[in-house]
Parts: structure tokens; sequence; C-alpha cells
């Protein structure tokens, strides 16, 4: 059972002690160095396990350190239809490069030393993490971390409670211009954002946690964190969600269920306005995940990702209570009244 410990309701996980330094081991990363550098896969129910494995599995050894997918349990999904009918299609596609199919995640956890927790249904994965947590291997988890803003919360406090690093980011963190925004300041401070995706929802996730999140994510990436109230429009074909943060600034996502999509924004600076960019593939994002194997420090801090949690999470009790603005930490509250339990 996980040890459960009292979260204050700020969105910084003081009470938990989870600070970028947790996800450091005591031991460094020497605890976790291997010659071989064996990834496995837990989940085949979506494109983005074979897109990592086809990355790691035909690069030359030395342009991601070594790091091969050499094993693979399939589960993943086996209710929600989108997804567990891929699993047969990809158990073929990652045998064509030399990846084991195993049984259990118990018997893949004994083969290698890294994991991608690819499964597609978020429902799964706080089961699935501490299975891997429990192990001592260094995880990143794809989107959502979970289905739910507790289970997300009950993620990272597990992981810091058994000292093993994780980090989880989509790869729309990685457009064209992000880094232009943020590390070059080229627009000067970041005064507002709004970015778009597809938006597709499922009846077993809350609304954004299914794919809006890959916008939702891009939106944060600029924006930072400190998102106080959410409002959120709804209909059939689009959502518009608007956040206010605490010094005033202006965000919002746009969520598109008709017509052409894509992904994208606009971010508005002191002295430029700048799109987000072009979609720019899983390599920045795998990059950084070889990285985070490697030294164990998560480049997306928990903090960040559980602030976009408590957005999308404020952003379906707005729709519940027909376009009212909800607060984030009325959200946060509520998620950890749900863990005392």
């Amino acid at each position: 059972m996980i040890k459960r410990r009292t979260f204050i309701k700020s969105g910084i996980l003081t009470g938990i002690g989870l600070l970028a330094s947790d996800f450091v081991s005591s031991k460094e990363s020497g605890m976790f160095e291997t010659a071989e550098k064996k990834v496995g896969i837990i989940g085949l129910d979506t494109s983005h396990s074979i897109a990592f494995t086809k990355l790691l599995n035909t690069a030359e050894s030395n342009k991601y350190k070594g790091y091969k997918v050499t094993a693979a349990y399939p589960y993943g999904s086996r209710t929600i239809e989108s997804s567990f009918k891929r699993i047969p299609g990809y158990i073929n596609d990652v045998k064509n490069y030399n990846v084991e199919i195993v049984d259990s995640i118990e018997e893949l956890l004994k083969k290698v030393d890294y994991v991608l927790l690819e499964t597609n249904d978020g429902r799964l994965h706080l089961e699935q993490a501490i299975a891997v947590f429990k192990a001592g291997k260094r995880v990143f988890i794809d989107k959502p971390v979970a289905a739910s803003l507790t289970d997300a919360i009950l993620i990272y406090q597990a992981a810091a409670d058994m000292n093993v690093p994780v980090f989880s980011a989509s790869s729309l963190r990685y457009m064209t211009n992000i880094d232009k925004i943020i590390k070059e300041n080229a627009i000067g401070k970041v005064l507002g954002a709004t970015s778009f995706s597809p938006c597709t929802l499922e009846s077993t996730h809350a609304d954004m946690f299914w794919y809006g999140i890959h916008g939702i994510e891009a939106l944060f990436t600029v924006m930072g964190p400190g998102c106080k109230t959410v409002t959120r429009i709804h209909t059939a074909d689009t959502d518009l969600i608007t956040g206010v943060w605490s010094d005033s600034r202006i965000g919002s996502f746009r969520g598109l269920r008709k017509g052409k999509t894509g992904y994208g924004g606009y971010v508005f600076g002191e002295k430029e306005i700048m799109t987000l960019g072009d979609y720019n593939g899983y390599n920045p994002l795998l990059d950084d995940i070889i990285a985070f194997f490697e030294t164990g420090i998560a480049p997306v801090k928990p903090e960040e990702t559980l602030e976009i949690f408590k957005f999308m999470e404020a952003a379906d009790e707005s729709k519940r209570r027909n376009g009212a603005p909800v607060s984030t930490d009325e959200v946060w509250e509520i998620a950890n009244k749900k863990i005392k339990k």
C-alpha cells in the first residue's frame, strides 16, 4: 500500500517533499548504470510504442547512447476498442525490430533496465507505475500520466516515496519555436498564449486527459505554472478553455473535433507575437528521455505536470457547471480529500 501523506493545496508538492533533487538517487546515476542499456515497453496499444522502438532500434548505437528496446509487454488497454485493436499488429511490428514479447510486467522488469510506460489507457498507469517503482527502474510515462488528477498525484507521491526517477511529457512540448520563445527569449516576457490541437474524447477518461492534453501541454510550456481559474465553453465540435494566471496573464486552448485539425498556437510577448511553430516529431522528446535515463533528472518537473492536470480537471468541472469559472485550488483540494479517504 502507498504511504499517503498530507498535500498542500498550492500545487507545489512541499507536503511530500517532491523536488527535482528527490528524483536523483542517493547513489546518483551509478545505481542504474548498465552496459547493455536495455529498454522495456509496457503497452503496445499506441503508435508511440512503435515510433520509439523504430528510432532506438534502427539508429546507430552511439546516437542514443546504446539504448535499445529489447522487450515489451503488450497490455495496454483491454477495454478501449480504439486502443486494444491495435495490439496484435503492433506486436508484429516490434518483433521486426528484434523485441521480445513477454507475458507480464514482472517478467519484463527482470529483463530490462529502463521503462517506457506507453499504455494508452491512463486508468492502468498507477498500478503499472508502482510495479516499475518497486523494481527501481527509471521510467518515462507517456500521456496521460493518469486518467484522473487523484491518480496523477499518487503516481508522483509513490515515485518520491520509493526514490525512483520518473517524468512525463507530450511531444507537443517540443514544437519548433518553443526554444526560441523560452530559451532564447525571442519575444521577451510571455504575456499570454493560445494553443490548439485535436481533441477527441474517450468516455473512460476526463475529456481533456485523452487527447486535448497535447495542446494544453504546449500552452503550459510557454505560459509556465500559476493558473488560478479555468473557464470552459463546450460544444459537440469544439472546446474553448481559458485560464487566468496568478499574475493576470491569460492562456487559452482550443480543442478541435470537426473540420481541419492540427497543432499550433500563438504566443504574445513584450516584443513580438510568435507562433508556436510546427510539430517537431518524436526525436526531441526521445532525446530528453535518453538524457533522463542517463542522469535520473526529470526535464519536466512533477509540479508542472500536475499543474496541467489541475487545469484539465478544472475544465471538466467548469463544463459540469455550465461554463462557470472554477478554481484550480478547489479541484486540488477535492483530489487530496479523495486520497485521504
